[in-house]
C-alpha cells in the first residue's frame, strides 16, 4: 500500500503543539483539541517523542483511548529516546528548535539512531500512545542544525541502524510504512539515491509551503515522483508566520518573511480568501503531496483548517502570486476552483 493510499484523507493532525510548543497548554485544552479533530473526521495523527519530551504522545494516547484502532492511522518518529532521568530544560540544546518546548516535560532527551534504540523508541511510544501498533514511522531530524558538518555521520548511523530496523519491521508487517521526518531536503535526496533500504515516503516539514518551496520543488519532488512515492507536508503555515504568527522556522520571523507574508495577504484579501486556504491549497497542489498536517492547540483551529480546505480559491489568485514572484514559476498550481 502506498503512502497516499494509507492516509485517510488529505488533512491530518500534527501534534507538536500538544507538546507545549511555545506555550504551556492546559491539559483540558489539549484534550479538547484532539477530540475536535476526531469530531471533524480527521483520522491521521502524527506524533514524535521529541514533542515536549513525550508529552504530546501521552496526551494523544489519553485522547484516543477507547477509539476503534482500525479507524485511524497513527505515525510517530524515532531517533530520540526519552529517559526517566530529568534535566534542566533551560540548558537543553535543541539546535534550531531552540526553546520551543521549554514548557514540555523535563525528561532527558537523547539522540540515538541506532538499531536497538529504534526498537526501544517504538516500544516507548506504544506505551505513551496507549496503542498496540504504529502505522507509519519517520526517522526524525537526521540533518538538524546542531549536527553541523557531522550530519552525514548521523545519517550513516541511521542508515545502518534505524533504516534497517524499520525495513525489517515493515517486511514483518509490524508497521505499514517508514521514511524520513525532516525539515531539510538533503537527507531525502541522499536516501533516494540509495539502492537499499527503500522508504515508503517522507514527512517534509516547512519545506513545501507558500513561504519556502523552491529547494524542495527542484531537488526533491521530481525524485519522489520518479520513484512513485509521496510526501506529507508538515508545518504548512511555516510555524505560524503565514497566518499572522510571530515565528518562522521556530524563531522570530525576519523582516523579509514578514514582508512576503504581507504581500501574499494583500492579494488574498483582494480575493476574499483566508491565508490558511492559500497555504493548504498550495501545498496540496503538487502531485507528490499526499496530505498536510497542520498543528493545533486550540479546538477552534480544527474548524478553521477544515474550512480553509473547503474554500474556493480563484485561479486568478495563483496567477497574481506567480506574476508577483511570490511563488516559484515551476510550482504546480491548484486546479481552477
Amino acid at each position: 500500500m502506498s503512502l497516499k493510499e494509507l492516509l485517510p484523507g488529505k488533512l491530518g493532525f500534527g501534534t507538536a503543539p500538544l507538546g507545549n510548543m511555545f506555550r504551556d497548554i492546559p491539559e483540558a485544552e489539549a484534550q479538547a483539541t484532539v477530540l475536535a479533530a476526531w469530531a471533524d473526521g480527521i483520522r491521521y495523527f502524527d506524533n514524535a517523542p521529541f514533542y515536549g519530551a513525550g508529552l504530546a504522545e501521552i496526551r494523544m494516547g489519553e485522547a484516543l483511548a477507547g477509539k476503534p484502532r482500525d479507524t485511524y492511522v497513527i505515525s510517530t518518529k524515532v531517533g530520540r529516546l526519552i529517559l526517566d532521568e530529568v534535566e534542566d530544560i533551560s540548558v537543553r540544546d535543541l539546535g534550531e528548535k531552540g526553546d520551543v518546548f521549554k514548557y514540555g516535560l523535563p525528561n532527558k532527551i537523547v539522540n540515538d539512531y541506532s538499531y536497538d534504540a529504534t526498537l526501544r523508541s517504538l516500544n516507548d511510544s506504544l506505551k505513551r500512545l496507549r496503542t498496540d501498533r504504529i502505522d507509519i514511522v519517520w526517522v526524525h531530524d537526521v540533518a538538524q542544525d546542531f549536527y553541523g558538518d557531522e550530519w552525514l555521520a548521523v545519517f550513516e548511523t541511521a542508515r545502518k541502524g534505524a533504516f534497517r530496523a524499520l525495513h525489517r519491521l515493515r517486511e514483518e508487517g509490524v508497521i505499514k510504512a517508514w521514511g524520513l521526518g525532516v525539515n531539510r531536503v538533503e537527507p531525502i535526496e541522499l536516501l533516494l539515491d540509495l539502492d537499499e533500504p527503500r522508504p515508503d515516503g517522507f514527512l517534509l516539514a516547512g519545506r513545501y509551503t507558500l513561504l519556502d518551496h523552491s529547494r524542495a520543488l527542484q531537488r526533491v519532488m521530481p525524485k519522489v515522483m520518479e520513484r512513485g512515492l509521496h510526501i506529507v507536508v508538515g508545518g504548512p503555515y511555516s510555524s505560524g508566520a503565514l497566518v499572522g504568527g510571530p515565528n518562522f522556522e521556530y524563531s522570530p520571523a525576519t523582516p523579509a518573511i514578514l514582508d512576503k507574508v504581507a504581500r501574499i495577504k494583500t492579494l488574498a484579501d483582494g480575493y476574499g480568501i483566508s491565508m490558511k486556504a492559500a497555504g493548504l491549497h498550495f501545498s496540496l497542489a503538487h502531485p507528490a503531496v499526499a496530505g498536510v498536517i497542520p498543528g493545533a492547540s486550540k479546538p477552534e483551529r480544527i474548524a478553521e483548517d477544515r474550512a480553509a480546505l473547503l474554500e474556493v480559491v480563484p485561479s486568478g489568485f495563483w496567477r497574481d502570486l506567480r506574476s508577483a514572484g511570490l511563488i516559484d514559476a515551476e510550482a504546480p498550481l491548484p486546479a481552477d476552483d
